[in-house]
């Protein structure tokens, strides 16, 4: 196979897999973004004669963000994008060549030219769905050595987006369906690379829009945006306003002075100290144009009461001069909010209907990482278990199945792992669901409904079929109805009830067989 000249944005053809995978939207995102551990290893494997044995590798992680019980999963398109077009290109090889000790042989460099994912199987978690700690959201199959080498990007690819996407489902959840709530945190991400990242995912965890024009090119998200403080303050005075023509919205008409006539209207409202009497006189006289001014954005001060305010003098303007639905004008809220603050001004009351957020929400200030972690539970057809003193990061082995049971009220009850030949659960049917752990933690349960999670959405070379890559507003909207689906008490922000995790009986005394065979047997003397 000869190697690519170069990474840029290309497509794979996969016709009997659903058709033309793009490339990574992000230039940087090749297969060099790793650690440098990664090639260590895989030289490693390829000395050892290891590299092309078959091995598991589990991704998922341990905790759930922000002291809730749930997380969104995002980052899966930008893995399938990556695994379709892995391959190094000279340059890249060249550097691994020069990083690497002189004393590799040449041949290793001929293997990584010849590298590809034709041998890799991923299966995944739908993207947007509402996950949960220690089930697997990817379970990635191949040669040891390819796998390894795509551990860092996969991590890096799915923590962020992850994290930031539980984010901003959760300011969704606070500030309720009914408001619009708006991405603004472009100029505060981590760089061009979080500003794109936080814009892209905040649209999938729930939000209606984003102010970065770049995303909203990229990915189709809806643009949003206001003005600065800046540009009212550029103006000195109504005369710098050249241009005082308005034609009417139908075109019948023309106002030869629309700033007069703001003035006019201006004169006939009671001054409060601040812009919206301003804003009231203005939009006024583009009501009399058959125009509708947007609304207000209120930056600074005490937003719960400055939007009651603001919304009593828009109602006693409609009442005073019969401006039908000027009660109604929008009002968004800006200055640094975040989901604390958005709970206070739910309890205090007040009439916001959109919510300008930045710089709390794309840069995760209340958790700044998720903790993704990537672990071999397979190799060779043999199980393999980390073990560890502290029980959180024991990994559970073996390829695994995983399945979401509902209940009666066709809210989710708990999600069950089992190993890959057992039965699947069925409907009606009771299945004893166990902590992997806790020996005293169990329960039967009859599901009403049971959902594999795990999907085929990278085939490699195999004639399985894969699953197509849906839309971003397909995954916004799959991520919105999971969260509908989800029983309020795991969904609180104060003290939330733990979602239920399990295995299988036949999984829970396997992991423990497995667990006392590999754990070292200490001798007191």
């Amino acid at each position: 196979m000869e190697a690519a000249v170069a990474n840029g944005p290309k497509k794979v053809d996969d016709k009997r897999n659903g058709g033309v995978i793009d490339g990574p939207t992000n230039p940087m995102v090749t297969p060099l973004l790793t650690d440098l551990y990664q090639f260590t290893m895989a030289y490693a494997y390829w000395k050892a004669g290891k590299h092309d044995e078959r091995a598991v590798f589990d991704l998922y992680f341990r905790k759930n963000p922000f002291g809730g019980e749930y997380t969104i999963f995002a980052g899966l398109e930008d893995c399938i994008r990556f695994v379709a077009h892995f391959n190094f290109t000279e340059d890249e090889i060249a550097f691994v060549r020069a990083t690497l000790p002189p004393s590799c042989e040449d041949s290793f460099f001929d293997y990584l030219r010849g590298l590809d994912c034709s041998d890799i199987e991923i299966y995944s978690i739908s993207e947007g769905s509402v996950v949960f700690p220690k089930v697997p959201l990817l379970r990635v199959e191949g040669p040891v050595a390819v796998v390894q080498l795509l551990e860092t990007p996969f991590v890096n690819l799915i923590n962020y987006a992850s994290l930031v996407a539980t984010n901003a489902a959760r300011h969704r959840f606070v500030a309720g369906k009914s408001k619009l709530l708006l991405e603004f945190g472009l100029r505060r991400a981590q760089g061009p690379d979080g500003g794109i990242s936080a814009s892209k995912y905040c649209y999938m965890g729930g939000f209606d829009a984003t102010s970065n024009v770049a995303a909203g090119r990229l990915f189709g998200i809806p643009l949003r945006g206001t003005h600065s403080h800046a540009f009212v303050s550029s103006f000195l005075s109504p005369d710098e306003i050249l241009e005082k023509s308005l034609c009417s919205c139908d075109g019948s008409t023309v106002c030869e002075d629309f700033v007069s006539w703001v003035q006019t209207w201006l004169s006939k409202l009671k001054v409060v100290r601040s812009g919206i009497p301003n804003f009231c006189a203005v939009a006024l006289a583009l009501n009399d144009l058959g125009y509708k001014a947007q609304g207000i954005r209120l930056d600074s001060g005490d937003l719960a009461y400055l939007s009651c305010e603001a919304r009593k003098f828009f109602h006693s303007i409609e009442t005073e001069f019969g401006v039908p639905d000027f009660g109604r004008t929008s009002i968004t809220a800006s200055n640094d909010l975040n989901e604390e603050t958005l709970d206070d001004l739910n309890k205090q009351g007040h009439e916001v209907d959109a919510f300008g957020i930045g710089t709390h929400l794309v840069t995760c200030y209340a958790q700044p990482a998720l903790g993704v972690v990537f672990k071999l539970v397979e190799i060779n057809n043999q199980p393999r278990i980390k073990l560890s003193e502290d029980v959180s990061k024991v990994s559970i082995p073996c390829k695994k199945r995983c399945y979401r049971l509902y209940g009666k009220e066709g809210y989710p009850l708990v999600d069950i792992m089992t190993g890959e030949n057992e039965p699947s659960p069925k409907v009606g049917e009771r299945i004893l669901c166990r902590h992997p752990f806790n020996e005293s933690k169990r329960a039967y349960v009859v599901p009403q409904k049971v959902e594999e999670l795990l999907k085929c959405y990278w085939s490699g070379s195999s004639d399985r079929r894969r699953e197509e890559l849906p839309p971003i507003k397909e995954i916004r909207d799959r991520c919105i109805d999971q969260l509908d689906r989800m029983r309020p008490d795991h969904m609180r922000r104060l003290n939330p009830t733990p979602y239920k995790v399990s295995v299988s009986a036949k999984l829970y005394d396997f992991i423990h067989f497995l667990w006392l065979n590999e754990a070292p047997v200490g001798e007191l003397q």
